[in-house]
């Protein structure tokens, strides 16, 4: 779990930083346009980039602390069966759709690595493997939340997720 925990520490870093480059690379180009009628070739592809990026593995942080839009208040009202019955059968089908993106994502990656982004020449498997991470990741977690679920491991306080409050 230490490991586990210093990784998520170091995705978050990532995160910041490349949301700083991000911020730093739009900034400085719109002030070389303005300002001197100049401009960074590179920095529309690359922001977008670091964009679907910072969307797409921040929305696997998220999902370690149970951040995204739920039915929470809804499913509150309901006794602990039927708490357990609606959490089961949401991480269900989140496995299902997570393991139908790692397919399709998987293909892409491969797809993409024989075309390359016009300006940088990266290839755009590369730009794409964010969302195989990331299906990947909440797969995993939504394995190990069904798993915990099947068990009896997961007490009543965490059936209904308030995320970080």
């Amino acid at each position: 779990m230490y490991f586990f925990n210093k990784l998520l520490k170091g995705v978050e870093w990532f995160l910041v930083a490349l949301l700083l480059m991000m911020v730093t690379l739009v900034f400085a180009n719109v002030l070389l346009r303005y300002v001197f009628n100049y401009g960074i070739v590179f920095s529309e592809e690359v922001s977008r980039f670091m964009f679907m990026w910072i969307t797409l593995i921040g929305a696997l942080v998220v999902m370690k602390d149970n951040g995204h839009l739920g039915m929470s208040s809804v499913v509150a009202l309901l006794g602990e069966r039927g708490q357990r019955v609606c959490r089961f059968i949401a991480d269900l089908l989140t496995l299902g759709c997570c393991v139908m993106l790692v397919k399709g994502s998987w293909q892409h990656v491969q797809l993409g690595m024989e075309d390359m982004a016009p300006v940088t020449g990266i290839p755009l498997g590369i730009i794409q493997s964010s969302l195989l991470i990331a299906s990947v990741g909440i797969a995993l977690f939504m394995a190990h939340s069904l798993w915990r679920q099947v068990s009896g491991r997961m007490p009543r306080e965490e059936l209904v997720p308030h995320g970080e409050e």
